[in-house]
Parts: structure tokens; sequence; C-alpha cells
């Protein structure tokens, strides 16, 4: 038997670290050719490095998602390089600049939450979905959080809102494209070895706290994030389409 996703075409967003990394790294190790993409060049390259030394083929495609054109252009080059587009990663996001209270946060960092994290996944679900329709069908998975499903009083309301919009186009993406073969899920991760969790939990004692919210006893790893998209991008998945995979430790199951 070949690897699940052997001979994919695979685009992540947002790969430069963390969860992105991890799953273009996971998707290489799968079969697929990846088209890695961030914002920052060096760390961008860095994933694509490692994807060669493991074996795996990929390249490197700078892309904001907070632009249209850029986004527009990444998808481009994806298929000029690789013919076609099968599967997507939409990872990109950025967490609340400060931990403002709703009455008090700035319009300029609402529109910068909604624009990169929901308008930037909408932008790149707009240029890859017609690719996989002319493919033939394909995978989109989009990257939403335990907080597109609960709350927190701890002032990321703008986060909290980007990600629970991300679950419901989402969901519609996958009503309106079935027919056409096309699935589109999302990932919820909680509280995963990052680091922006690193400096959200600055200290022994709130990271003792988070740790301590989670009935598993500890927070997850990218890689089992990764695990989870690679899974959704493959036809062992064939019959999910429009879900939401909490991957949580148990955290909004209390």
């Amino acid at each position: 038997m070949g690897e699940p996703l052997e001979s994919k075409i695979a685009l992540v967003t947002g790969a430069g670290s963390g969860i992105g990394r991890a799953t273009a790294l996971a998707l290489a190790r799968a079969g697929a050719k990846v088209v890695v993409s961030g914002r920052r060049t060096i760390p961008g390259e860095e994933t694509t490095h490692m994807i060669a030394e493991a074996g795996g083929e990929a390249i490197f495609v700078r892309a904001d998602v907070s632009s249209t054109s850029e986004v527009e252009q990444l998808v481009r080059t994806t298929v000029d390089a690789y013919g076609r587009l099968d599967c997507a990663f939409n990872n990109a996001g950025i967490p609340s600049p400060s931990l403002s209270l709703t009455a008090d946060l700035s319009e300029a960092e609402w529109d910068a939450v909604l624009d990169t994290n929901l308008k930037g996944t909408w932008r790149c679900l707009r240029a890859e979905i017609p690719q996989l329709v002319a493919g033939g069908g394909g995978s989109i998975v989009n990257c939403a959080s335990i907080f597109g499903l609960v709350s927190s009083p701890l002032g990321v309301s703008a986060y909290v809102a980007s990600k629970h919009a991300i679950i419901g186009l989402t969901k519609s993406a996958a009503l309106e494209y079935a027919r056409k073969s096309v699935r589109v899920n999302a990932v919820c991760p909680g509280f995963v070895e990052t680091a922006l969790v690193d400096i959200a939990m600055s200290t022994p004692e709130l990271r003792e706290r988070v740790v301590a919210l989670h009935p598993l006893g500890r927070i997850g790893q990218p890689a089992e994030v990764a695990e989870a998209v690679v899974w959704l991008c493959s036809d062992a998945s064939s019959f999910v389409t429009g879900t939401s995979m909490v991957l949580d430790g148990g955290y909004v199951g209390q």
C-alpha cells in the first residue's frame, strides 16, 4: 500500500512554525508534495528544508493571507508548479494583539484579527475551491479553535468571534461544494505547545493552571493536530465534510 496522500499536492498557510510546520511535515511524510506558505520567508524556508531533509518535496511561497492578491498568486504558483491542487490546510492566523475587553477593543485591533483569521480563510477558500473543483474534488481543512466553540473572559473577543465564524464558514462551504466532491472541514485545537502558547503561559504557575484545565492532564503537541489534518485530507475521511474536529484533551467537554 502507498502513502495516504501519495502524489497529492497540498498547500499549508502559516507553515513557518507551530501547527502549520508540523502539518506540512506530516503531509510530506504521508506522500504529498507540499507548498509551504507564510508571511516570514526564513521560517518558511526552514520548513521546506526540513521536508527535503526527510526525503519529501516542497516549495516555499511567501504570502500574507490578509492580501487578496498574494493569496491568489499563492494558488496560481501552486498550480503552475504542480499542475493542480488536491488539498489545503488554511492555518494562518493571529492572536488578539492585546487582552482588551470588548468595550475597550480598538476598531483597528478588531479589523486586524478578523481580516487575517476570518477573511484570510475566506480568501484562501475562494482561491482554492475552483482548483479543487477543476481537478475533480479534494479536501480543505480550516484551522478554527476551541475558542470557536467556547469563549473566555480574558479579553479575546475578536479572536473568539473570528474562530466561531470560521466554523460557520466551513459548514457553508462544505454544503455548497459537496456535490462537486470538495470536502471542507475544520480542526479546533485547544492549548498546544507552540511559541504563542508559551508566551501566554509566561510563568510556571500560569502553565500549571492551564494544564489543570485539561482532563488529560497536559496540553497538546502540534504533531497531534497535524495527524488529524492529514486524516481529513486523505480518502480515509471520504464521508466527512462540514465537521469541526476538536483536539483539546477534553477541555470543552467539561
